[in-house]
């Protein structure tokens, strides 16, 4: 049985690693240079820092399990500093560390991806962006977005955001009234922005957390993390902010210059930390991050009409939470629902 799956995200790896043990020829198509999707890991000369997702939490055993046993776990991180909140005043509160686990690698969180990957068979094309598809005779054609052809199937996974997945829905031929139906569906799905500001400093910052989060929405900033205390990310000696910007923030800013946008955010972070020092990073870099978190699932009975003609969808617009572990247990979840034989 021949699959092919669009996105190399968690999802999209959960999908690949749940027909590890099957006889299924699956094939990966991703439009990106790398896997992970907002999973996402940069480096800046000797550091490294996750500037989408910060870590992966527990919270379920399946993930747990893959994570701590079923995977290699060299270089695995679990971020033992809390989490703490502020509110739209900047009142740092101590507390709210709910996350039994907090995961990365010294590598990076992409390596949840690449380690997922490495266990299967899985042929993964990077680069390549799907833009429709064509259902004929029990088979999936899968198409580039020049019309190029990337081969036949018997069943393919869309795991991209669900306005991306939307597209390529409205652009397939697929004589079934539900094509409509689905297409819709997945148009009405909204999505958080976030731009995410990275700022590097030749010293390092002491505080008792790891992460401040707003709990109210209030703020400028939604989420702020210290990059150093993950094993291997950050020189000793320096301090390396994943400041990610509220929603309100991103859409009023989300067009102006890198420049403008990572000054506000370097002058926010410093009066939240109550130290001037911060407004004048070292370095910078940032990442708008369009689809960034769901605000609604779409109905599961309705995805899963599609599934009898080989048509599957995964990803965290699906459960309608943007969290790591959720994409990728929804993944597996899919996966094993493919019939292999």
């Amino acid at each position: 049985m021949d699959i092919a799956v669009v996105g190399a995200g968690p999802a999209g790896a959960g999908v690949c690693y749940a027909l590890r043990d099957t006889d299924a020829t699956v094939t990966v198509f991703e439009k990106s240079r790398g896997v992970c999707g907002r999973a996402a890991t940069r480096r800046n000369d000797d550091r490294r820092y996750d500037h989408g997702a910060n870590y992966v939490k527990s919270g379920r055993d399946r993930v747990d399990e893959i994570i701590t046993e079923g995977l290699p776990t060299d270089g695995l991180v679990d971020i033992e500093e809390p989490v703490w909140t502020f509110d739209e005043s900047g009142t740092i509160t101590e507390g709210d560390d709910r996350d039994d686990h907090k995961w990365t690698y010294e590598e990076g969180i992409t390596q949840i991806a690449k380690r997922l990957f490495a266990e299967t068979e899985a042929t993964v094309r990077l680069e390549t962006r799907v833009g429709r598809l064509s259902h004929n005779g029990g088979k999936w054609w899968v198409l580039d977005e020049d019309g190029g052809d990337l081969g036949t199937y018997d069943a393919v996974v869309l795991t991209p955001p669900a306005p991306q997945t939307a597209d390529i829905l409205a652009a397939t031929e697929w004589a079934d009234s539900l094509l409509v139906e689905l297409e819709a569906a997945l148009e009405s799905v909204s999505y958080r922005s976030i731009y995410s500001v990275i700022l590097g400093y030749p010293f390092e910052i002491e505080t008792s957390w790891y992460g401040l989060v707003n709990t109210d929405r209030g703020h400028a900033i939604g989420w702020l993390s210290r990059e150093e205390l993950k094993d291997g990310h950050v020189p000793d000696g320096e301090s390396l902010l994943v400041v990610q910007m509220s929603p309100d923030w991103t859409v009023d800013r989300f067009g102006d210059p890198k420049s403008a946008a990572i000054d506000d955010a370097a002058s926010l972070v410093a009066d939240l930390l109550d130290d001037e020092r911060l407004a004048d990073p070292d370095w910078t870099d940032t990442q708008r991050w369009r689809y960034a978190l769901p605000n609604e699932s779409v109905d599961a009975d309705l995805l899963r009409k599609s599934e009898d003609d080989g048509l599957y969808f995964a990803g965290d617009w699906v459960v309608g939470d943007g969290r790591v572990h959720l994409a990728l247990e929804n993944g597996l979840d899919v996966g094993e629902r493919i019939p292999t034989e």
